[in-house]
Protein backbone atom coordinates (compact mmCIF):
# COMPACT_ATOMS: atom_id res chain seq x y z
CA UNK A 1 0.00 0.00 0.00
CA UNK A 2 2.76 2.43 0.94
CA UNK A 3 4.73 1.52 -2.19
CA UNK A 4 1.76 2.22 -4.43
CA UNK A 5 1.23 5.57 -2.74
CA UNK A 6 4.90 6.53 -2.96
CA UNK A 7 5.20 5.88 -6.70
CA UNK A 8 2.64 8.51 -7.79
CA UNK A 9 4.12 10.95 -5.28
CA UNK A 10 7.62 10.56 -6.74
CA UNK A 11 6.37 10.81 -10.33
CA UNK A 12 4.29 13.88 -9.45
CA UNK A 13 7.34 15.50 -7.87
CA UNK A 14 9.40 14.77 -10.99
CA UNK A 15 6.67 16.21 -13.22
CA UNK A 16 6.45 19.30 -11.02
CA UNK A 17 10.24 19.76 -11.15
CA UNK A 18 10.29 19.33 -14.95
CA UNK A 19 7.45 21.79 -15.48
CA UNK A 20 9.14 24.29 -13.14
CA UNK A 21 12.42 23.92 -15.05
CA UNK A 22 10.69 24.48 -18.40
CA UNK A 23 8.81 27.49 -17.08
CA UNK A 24 11.97 29.06 -15.68
CA UNK A 25 13.88 28.38 -18.91
CA UNK A 26 11.15 30.19 -20.84
CA UNK A 27 11.01 33.05 -18.34
CA UNK A 28 14.76 33.49 -17.96
CA UNK A 29 15.86 32.35 -21.40
CA UNK A 30 17.00 35.86 -22.33
CA UNK A 31 19.00 36.21 -19.12
CA UNK A 32 20.65 32.87 -19.79
CA UNK A 33 21.40 33.97 -23.37
CA UNK A 34 22.96 37.23 -22.12
CA UNK A 35 25.11 35.37 -19.58
CA UNK A 36 26.22 32.89 -22.26
CA UNK A 37 27.14 35.70 -24.66
CA UNK A 38 29.08 37.53 -21.95
CA UNK A 39 30.98 34.37 -20.99
CA UNK A 40 31.76 33.71 -24.65
CA UNK A 41 33.25 37.19 -25.14
CA UNK A 42 34.97 36.97 -21.74
CA UNK A 43 37.01 34.00 -22.95
CA UNK A 44 37.46 35.36 -26.48
CA UNK A 45 38.78 38.71 -25.16
CA UNK A 46 40.97 37.16 -22.45
CA UNK A 47 38.86 38.69 -19.71
CA UNK A 48 38.81 42.25 -21.09
CA UNK A 49 34.99 42.23 -21.26
CA UNK A 50 34.71 42.00 -17.47
CA UNK A 51 37.21 44.75 -16.71
CA UNK A 52 35.40 47.33 -14.52
CA UNK A 53 36.16 50.16 -16.95
CA UNK A 54 34.83 48.09 -19.87
CA UNK A 55 31.60 47.16 -18.08
CA UNK A 56 31.11 50.84 -17.30
CA UNK A 57 31.69 51.67 -20.97
CA UNK A 58 29.06 49.11 -22.01
CA UNK A 59 26.51 50.86 -19.79
CA UNK A 60 27.46 54.32 -21.07
CA UNK A 61 27.50 53.21 -24.72
CA UNK A 62 24.01 51.67 -24.50
CA UNK A 63 22.28 54.04 -22.08
CA UNK A 64 20.48 56.08 -24.75
CA UNK A 65 19.52 52.88 -26.60
CA UNK A 66 17.89 51.47 -23.45
CA UNK A 67 16.06 54.73 -22.70
CA UNK A 68 14.51 54.75 -26.18
CA UNK A 69 13.88 50.99 -26.09
CA UNK A 70 11.49 51.52 -23.16
CA UNK A 71 9.31 53.79 -25.28
CA UNK A 72 9.74 51.67 -28.40
CA UNK A 73 8.46 48.66 -26.46
CA UNK A 74 5.14 50.44 -25.86
CA UNK A 75 4.98 51.47 -29.52
CA UNK A 76 5.64 47.94 -30.82
CA UNK A 77 3.35 46.25 -28.28
CA UNK A 78 0.60 48.62 -29.44
CA UNK A 79 1.14 47.37 -33.00
CA UNK A 80 3.05 50.38 -34.37
CA UNK A 81 6.64 51.31 -35.22
CA UNK A 82 8.69 54.51 -34.89
CA UNK A 83 11.49 55.06 -37.39
CA UNK A 84 12.12 58.67 -36.38
CA UNK A 85 13.62 58.20 -32.89
CA UNK A 86 17.25 58.42 -34.03
CA UNK A 87 16.67 61.62 -36.01
CA UNK A 88 14.59 63.13 -33.19
CA UNK A 89 17.30 62.32 -30.64
CA UNK A 90 19.95 63.92 -32.86
CA UNK A 91 17.78 67.01 -33.43
CA UNK A 92 17.02 67.42 -29.71
CA UNK A 93 20.74 67.13 -28.92
CA UNK A 94 21.43 69.90 -31.45
CA UNK A 95 18.77 72.14 -29.92
CA UNK A 96 20.25 71.54 -26.46
CA UNK A 97 23.69 72.50 -27.76
CA UNK A 98 22.40 75.72 -29.29
CA UNK A 99 20.58 76.67 -26.09
CA UNK A 100 23.48 75.93 -23.72
CA UNK A 101 26.55 76.78 -25.81
CA UNK A 102 25.34 79.60 -28.04
CA UNK A 103 22.78 81.19 -25.71
CA UNK A 104 24.22 80.19 -22.32
CA UNK A 105 20.98 78.75 -20.97
CA UNK A 106 20.99 76.87 -17.65
CA UNK A 107 21.60 73.15 -18.38
CA UNK A 108 18.69 71.99 -16.21
CA UNK A 109 16.22 74.38 -17.84
CA UNK A 110 17.53 73.54 -21.31
CA UNK A 111 17.22 69.82 -20.60
CA UNK A 112 13.61 70.13 -19.43
CA UNK A 113 12.69 72.24 -22.47
CA UNK A 114 14.30 69.69 -24.80
CA UNK A 115 12.43 66.77 -23.23
CA UNK A 116 9.20 68.78 -23.55
CA UNK A 117 10.06 69.48 -27.20
CA UNK A 118 10.54 65.74 -27.75
CA UNK A 119 7.10 65.09 -26.24
CA UNK A 120 5.56 67.69 -28.57
CA UNK A 121 7.24 66.07 -31.58
CA UNK A 122 5.99 62.64 -30.49
CA UNK A 123 2.51 64.07 -29.95
CA UNK A 124 2.46 65.61 -33.43
CA UNK A 125 3.36 62.28 -35.01
CA UNK A 126 0.91 60.48 -32.72
CA UNK A 127 -1.89 62.80 -33.86
CA UNK A 128 -1.41 61.84 -37.51
CA UNK A 129 -1.23 58.15 -36.60
CA UNK A 130 -4.08 58.01 -34.08
CA UNK A 131 -6.66 60.46 -35.39
CA UNK A 132 -5.87 60.73 -39.11
CA UNK A 133 -5.25 56.96 -39.38
CA UNK A 134 -2.02 57.32 -41.35
CA UNK A 135 0.18 54.20 -40.86
CA UNK A 136 2.91 54.74 -38.28
CA UNK A 137 5.54 53.50 -40.74
CA UNK A 138 4.74 56.36 -43.14
CA UNK A 139 4.41 59.07 -40.48
CA UNK A 140 7.63 58.21 -38.67
CA UNK A 141 9.54 57.67 -41.91
CA UNK A 142 8.52 61.19 -42.88
CA UNK A 143 9.54 62.34 -39.39
CA UNK A 144 12.94 60.74 -39.79
CA UNK A 145 13.55 62.70 -43.00
CA UNK A 146 12.17 65.95 -41.56
CA UNK A 147 14.29 65.91 -38.40
CA UNK A 148 17.42 64.81 -40.20
CA UNK A 149 17.00 67.89 -42.34
CA UNK A 150 16.24 70.13 -39.35
CA UNK A 151 19.32 68.77 -37.57
CA UNK A 152 21.52 69.86 -40.48
CA UNK A 153 19.73 73.20 -40.65
CA UNK A 154 20.05 73.98 -36.92
CA UNK A 155 23.75 73.15 -36.81
CA UNK A 156 24.51 74.65 -40.24
CA UNK A 157 26.98 71.82 -40.85
CA UNK A 158 29.10 72.55 -37.75
CA UNK A 159 29.68 70.72 -34.49
CA UNK A 160 28.59 72.61 -31.35
CA UNK A 161 30.30 72.04 -27.99
CA UNK A 162 31.70 71.52 -25.45
CA UNK A 163 28.87 71.49 -22.90
CA UNK A 164 28.89 72.83 -19.34
CA UNK A 165 30.28 70.36 -16.76
CA UNK A 166 26.85 69.98 -15.11
CA UNK A 167 25.35 68.73 -18.37
CA UNK A 168 28.31 66.45 -19.10
CA UNK A 169 27.77 64.74 -15.74
CA UNK A 170 24.49 63.32 -17.06
CA UNK A 171 26.40 60.81 -19.17
CA UNK A 172 29.97 61.02 -17.85
CA UNK A 173 29.42 61.51 -14.11
CA UNK A 174 29.21 59.04 -11.24
CA UNK A 175 27.26 59.09 -7.99
CA UNK A 176 29.30 60.45 -5.04
CA UNK A 177 30.56 58.12 -2.32
CA UNK A 178 28.65 59.34 0.74
CA UNK A 179 30.22 56.72 3.03
CA UNK A 180 33.85 56.85 1.95
CA UNK A 181 36.11 54.38 0.10
CA UNK A 182 36.39 50.83 1.40
CA UNK A 183 39.93 49.42 1.14
CA UNK A 184 40.01 45.64 0.75
CA UNK A 185 43.65 45.38 -0.31
CA UNK A 186 46.06 48.27 0.26
CA UNK A 187 47.73 49.55 -2.94
CA UNK A 188 51.46 49.09 -3.47
CA UNK A 189 53.50 52.25 -2.90
CA UNK A 190 56.24 53.31 -5.30
CA UNK A 191 59.64 54.79 -4.39
CA UNK A 192 58.11 58.23 -3.81
CA UNK A 193 55.48 56.85 -1.45
CA UNK A 194 52.56 57.30 -3.87
CA UNK A 195 50.12 54.46 -4.66
CA UNK A 196 51.02 52.50 -7.79
CA UNK A 197 48.13 52.61 -10.32
CA UNK A 198 46.39 49.27 -10.81
CA UNK A 199 47.39 47.83 -7.44
CA UNK A 200 45.17 47.28 -4.42
CA UNK A 201 41.38 46.97 -4.23
CA UNK A 202 39.50 50.09 -3.13
CA UNK A 203 35.72 49.96 -3.43
CA UNK A 204 33.08 52.65 -3.83
CA UNK A 205 31.17 51.95 -0.60
CA UNK A 206 27.91 53.64 -1.61
CA UNK A 207 27.70 51.48 -4.73
CA UNK A 208 28.19 48.29 -2.71
CA UNK A 209 25.55 49.40 -0.21
CA UNK A 210 23.08 50.06 -3.02
CA UNK A 211 23.82 46.60 -4.42
CA UNK A 212 23.14 44.94 -1.06
CA UNK A 213 19.88 46.90 -0.66
CA UNK A 214 18.76 45.87 -4.16
CA UNK A 215 19.42 42.20 -3.36
CA UNK A 216 17.60 42.41 -0.02
CA UNK A 217 14.60 44.09 -1.65
CA UNK A 218 14.58 41.53 -4.47
CA UNK A 219 14.63 38.57 -2.06
CA UNK A 220 11.92 40.15 0.10
CA UNK A 221 9.52 40.68 -2.79
CA UNK A 222 10.30 37.23 -4.23
CA UNK A 223 9.41 35.58 -0.90
CA UNK A 224 6.32 37.75 -0.55
CA UNK A 225 5.14 36.84 -4.05
CA UNK A 226 5.70 33.14 -3.37
CA UNK A 227 3.72 33.27 -0.13
CA UNK A 228 0.88 35.12 -1.84
CA UNK A 229 0.67 32.46 -4.55
CA UNK A 230 0.63 29.68 -1.98
CA UNK A 231 -1.97 31.42 0.19
CA UNK A 232 -4.32 31.74 -2.81
CA UNK A 233 -3.90 28.09 -3.76
CA UNK A 234 -1.75 28.59 -6.87
CA UNK A 235 1.06 26.19 -7.70
CA UNK A 236 4.51 27.42 -6.72
CA UNK A 237 7.80 26.20 -8.13
CA UNK A 238 9.78 23.73 -5.99
CA UNK A 239 11.54 25.52 -3.15
CA UNK A 240 14.95 24.27 -4.33
CA UNK A 241 14.49 25.93 -7.74
CA UNK A 242 13.25 29.07 -6.04
CA UNK A 243 16.35 29.29 -3.82
CA UNK A 244 18.83 28.49 -6.60
CA UNK A 245 17.24 30.97 -9.02
CA UNK A 246 17.27 33.86 -6.56
CA UNK A 247 20.79 33.09 -5.32
CA UNK A 248 22.09 33.14 -8.90
CA UNK A 249 20.36 36.47 -9.63
CA UNK A 250 21.62 37.94 -6.34
CA UNK A 251 25.14 36.75 -7.14
CA UNK A 252 25.05 38.40 -10.58
CA UNK A 253 23.84 41.71 -9.11
CA UNK A 254 26.52 41.74 -6.41
CA UNK A 255 29.21 40.77 -8.93
CA UNK A 256 28.28 43.66 -11.24
CA UNK A 257 28.05 46.07 -8.32
CA UNK A 258 31.50 44.94 -7.17
CA UNK A 259 32.88 45.64 -10.65
CA UNK A 260 31.32 49.12 -10.72
CA UNK A 261 32.49 49.80 -7.16
CA UNK A 262 36.08 48.87 -8.02
CA UNK A 263 36.14 51.58 -10.74
CA UNK A 264 34.31 54.85 -10.01
CA UNK A 265 30.96 53.62 -8.75
CA UNK A 266 27.55 53.75 -10.40
CA UNK A 267 27.31 56.05 -13.43
CA UNK A 268 24.65 58.75 -13.09
CA UNK A 269 23.00 57.60 -16.29
CA UNK A 270 22.63 54.07 -14.86
CA UNK A 271 20.66 55.52 -11.95
CA UNK A 272 18.42 57.37 -14.41
CA UNK A 273 17.96 54.15 -16.39
CA UNK A 274 17.15 52.20 -13.23
CA UNK A 275 14.42 54.68 -12.24
CA UNK A 276 12.92 54.62 -15.74
CA UNK A 277 13.01 50.81 -15.93
CA UNK A 278 11.29 50.48 -12.54
CA UNK A 279 8.67 53.04 -13.60
CA UNK A 280 7.92 51.29 -16.90
CA UNK A 281 7.75 47.87 -15.23
CA UNK A 282 5.17 49.31 -12.82
CA UNK A 283 3.20 50.98 -15.62
CA UNK A 284 3.09 47.89 -17.85
CA UNK A 285 2.31 45.36 -15.11
CA UNK A 286 0.34 47.25 -12.45
CA UNK A 287 -1.50 50.09 -14.17
CA UNK A 288 -4.62 50.04 -16.33
CA UNK A 289 -2.80 52.19 -18.89
CA UNK A 290 -0.25 49.42 -19.48
CA UNK A 291 -2.85 46.64 -19.67
CA UNK A 292 -4.81 48.62 -22.25
CA UNK A 293 -1.72 48.91 -24.46
CA UNK A 294 -1.36 45.12 -24.49
CA UNK A 295 -5.07 44.70 -25.16
CA UNK A 296 -4.93 47.16 -28.05
CA UNK A 297 -1.90 45.46 -29.56
CA UNK A 298 -3.44 42.02 -29.20
CA UNK A 299 -6.73 42.90 -30.88
CA UNK A 300 -7.44 46.49 -31.86
CA UNK A 301 -11.13 46.01 -32.71
CA UNK A 302 -11.86 44.06 -29.54
CA UNK A 303 -10.09 46.70 -27.46
CA UNK A 304 -12.18 49.47 -29.05
CA UNK A 305 -15.40 47.52 -28.52
CA UNK A 306 -14.50 46.99 -24.86
CA UNK A 307 -14.44 50.75 -24.30
CA UNK A 308 -10.74 51.55 -24.67
CA UNK A 309 -10.11 54.89 -26.40
CA UNK A 310 -7.54 53.47 -28.80
CA UNK A 311 -6.90 56.79 -30.59
CA UNK A 312 -6.13 58.65 -27.38
CA UNK A 313 -4.02 55.77 -26.08
CA UNK A 314 -1.97 55.71 -29.29
CA UNK A 315 -1.46 59.47 -29.03
CA UNK A 316 -0.15 59.15 -25.45
CA UNK A 317 2.21 56.33 -26.44
CA UNK A 318 3.89 58.50 -29.07
CA UNK A 319 4.10 61.43 -26.64
CA UNK A 320 6.01 59.16 -24.24
CA UNK A 321 8.22 57.90 -27.07
CA UNK A 322 9.03 61.47 -28.12
CA UNK A 323 9.93 62.50 -24.55
CA UNK A 324 12.24 59.50 -24.17
CA UNK A 325 13.83 60.24 -27.56
CA UNK A 326 14.49 63.76 -26.28
CA UNK A 327 16.10 62.43 -23.09
CA UNK A 328 18.17 59.98 -25.13
CA UNK A 329 19.32 62.85 -27.34
CA UNK A 330 20.54 64.70 -24.26
CA UNK A 331 22.40 61.62 -22.99
CA UNK A 332 23.93 61.00 -26.42
CA UNK A 333 25.13 64.59 -26.78
CA UNK A 334 26.46 64.67 -23.21
CA UNK A 335 28.48 61.52 -23.89
CA UNK A 336 30.03 63.00 -27.06
CA UNK A 337 30.32 66.42 -25.35
CA UNK A 338 29.09 68.03 -28.56
CA UNK A 339 26.27 67.97 -31.06
CA UNK A 340 27.22 66.84 -34.57
CA UNK A 341 25.34 66.80 -37.90
CA UNK A 342 25.52 62.99 -37.95
CA UNK A 343 24.19 62.53 -34.41
CA UNK A 344 21.51 59.86 -34.04
CA UNK A 345 22.13 58.25 -37.43
CA UNK A 346 21.06 54.60 -37.31
CA UNK A 347 20.05 54.65 -33.63
CA UNK A 348 16.47 53.71 -34.52
CA UNK A 349 17.71 50.39 -35.91
CA UNK A 350 19.55 49.54 -32.68
CA UNK A 351 16.49 50.48 -30.62
CA UNK A 352 14.08 48.40 -32.70
CA UNK A 353 16.53 45.48 -32.75
CA UNK A 354 16.84 45.60 -28.94
CA UNK A 355 13.06 45.35 -28.51
CA UNK A 356 12.66 42.47 -30.96
CA UNK A 357 15.66 40.56 -29.61
CA UNK A 358 14.11 41.09 -26.17
CA UNK A 359 11.08 39.02 -27.13
CA UNK A 360 8.55 41.57 -28.40
CA UNK A 361 6.27 40.32 -31.16
CA UNK A 362 6.28 41.94 -34.57
CA UNK A 363 2.51 41.43 -34.57
CA UNK A 364 1.98 43.46 -31.39
CA UNK A 365 0.51 42.59 -28.01
CA UNK A 366 3.59 40.79 -26.66
CA UNK A 367 6.71 42.15 -24.98
CA UNK A 368 8.22 42.95 -21.59
CA UNK A 369 10.28 45.84 -20.26
CA UNK A 370 12.94 43.53 -18.83
CA UNK A 371 13.14 41.75 -22.18
CA UNK A 372 13.75 45.01 -24.04
CA UNK A 373 16.48 46.01 -21.57
CA UNK A 374 18.17 42.61 -21.80
CA UNK A 375 17.87 42.72 -25.60
CA UNK A 376 19.63 46.09 -25.61
CA UNK A 377 22.42 44.72 -23.44
CA UNK A 378 22.75 41.64 -25.69
CA UNK A 379 23.29 43.90 -28.70
CA UNK A 380 25.60 46.16 -26.65
CA UNK A 381 27.74 43.30 -25.38
CA UNK A 382 27.99 41.93 -28.91
CA UNK A 383 29.10 45.34 -30.22
CA UNK A 384 31.64 45.75 -27.44
CA UNK A 385 32.93 42.19 -27.62
CA UNK A 386 33.31 42.18 -31.39
CA UNK A 387 35.06 45.55 -31.20
CA UNK A 388 37.55 44.29 -28.60
CA UNK A 389 38.16 41.19 -30.74
CA UNK A 390 38.94 43.42 -33.73
CA UNK A 391 36.12 42.19 -35.97
CA UNK A 392 35.56 44.56 -38.89
CA UNK A 393 32.51 46.81 -38.72
CA UNK A 394 31.05 45.25 -41.88
CA UNK A 395 30.97 41.79 -40.34
CA UNK A 396 29.61 43.25 -37.11
CA UNK A 397 26.62 44.54 -39.07
CA UNK A 398 26.14 41.15 -40.72
CA UNK A 399 26.16 39.33 -37.37
CA UNK A 400 23.77 41.83 -35.75
CA UNK A 401 21.37 41.49 -38.69
CA UNK A 402 21.38 37.70 -38.44
CA UNK A 403 20.76 37.87 -34.68
CA UNK A 404 17.76 40.16 -35.23
CA UNK A 405 16.35 37.95 -37.97
CA UNK A 406 16.81 34.87 -35.82
CA UNK A 407 15.08 36.47 -32.83
CA UNK A 408 11.97 37.41 -34.85
CA UNK A 409 11.89 34.04 -36.62
CA UNK A 410 12.11 32.26 -33.25
CA UNK A 411 9.21 34.35 -31.93
CA UNK A 412 7.00 33.51 -34.93
CA UNK A 413 7.96 29.83 -34.67
CA UNK A 414 6.88 29.73 -31.03
CA UNK A 415 3.56 31.40 -31.88
CA UNK A 416 2.80 28.83 -34.58
CA UNK A 417 3.81 25.98 -32.26
CA UNK A 418 1.51 27.32 -29.55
Amino acid sequence: MSTETAAPTVSAAKASAQSAMKENLREYGLVIALIAIMLFFYFMTNGVLFYPVNLTNIVLQNSYIIVMALGMLLVIVAGHIDLSVGAVAGFIGAVAAILMVDYGMNPLLAGLLCIALGAVIGGAQGYFIAFMKIPSFIVTLAGMLVFKGLLLNVLSGRSVGPFPPLFQSLSAGFIPDFIGPLTLVAPTLNASGAPTPGTGVVLHSTTMLIGVLIVVAMLYFALKSRKNRESHGYDAEPFVFFVIKNLVIAGIILFLMYKFASFKGLPNVLVVMGILIALFVFVTTRMTFGRRIYAMGGNLKAAALSGIHTERLTFYIFVIMGALAGLAGLIYSARLNMATPKAGAGLELDVIAAVFVGGASALGGVGQVTGAVIGAFIMGVMNNGMGVMGINIDWQQVIKGLVLLGAVAFDLYNKKKA
